[in-house]
């Protein structure tokens, strides 16, 4: 994994985490997207919403989940800030699309999983799901922070 900061055209540096393909938990995606955003807060003095941070987090948590139980496993990551916000994108093996399951079972039962996705869409302000020249998608979600 490497780090890069680079500069836009704002003038405030972009924060970037990238990760190639092999093994990957939903804690590494998580701990690049606190070092992201605390890297944007030590370099602009830039105060981040801690509830916000824990929005943006759990959605780093759930498509890393997601991407391992139903995509064939994780692939790469990336984590950017940029502007207010902080943005996620997780790469697996799998074409399938992500669907919000049921969340009742055949016998109508409260079922134990399928919520990821819902949560993962409800607090980013974007999400976008983008097929990978050599199978596999990328999803990339957008969560303020800032």
């Amino acid at each position: 994994m490497r780090t890069n900061h680079s500069t836009h055209a704002m003038g405030a540096p972009d924060h970037r985490t990238r990760s190639g393909a092999g093994p990957c938990r939903p804690a590494d995606v998580r701990g690049a997207v606190r070092r992201a955003v605390a890297g944007r807060c030590g370099a602009t003095g830039c105060p981040y919403d801690e509830d916000a941070l824990s929005d943006a987090l759990l959605v780093a948590s759930e498509l890393t989940t997601n991407a391992i139980l139903h995509g064939g496993g994780v692939t790469g990551f990336d984590v950017d800030v940029e502007g207010r916000a902080v943005r996620v994108s997780v790469s697996d093996r799998s074409d399938r699309m992500p669907v919000a399951a049921d969340p009742l079972d055949a016998e109508g039962r409260q079922r134990t999983g399928g919520r990821g996705w819902p949560i993962v869409c409800r607090l980013s302000r974007d999400v976008r799901v983008s097929d990978l020249p050599s199978g596999g998608k990328r999803i990339t979600a957008v969560v303020p922070v800032f």
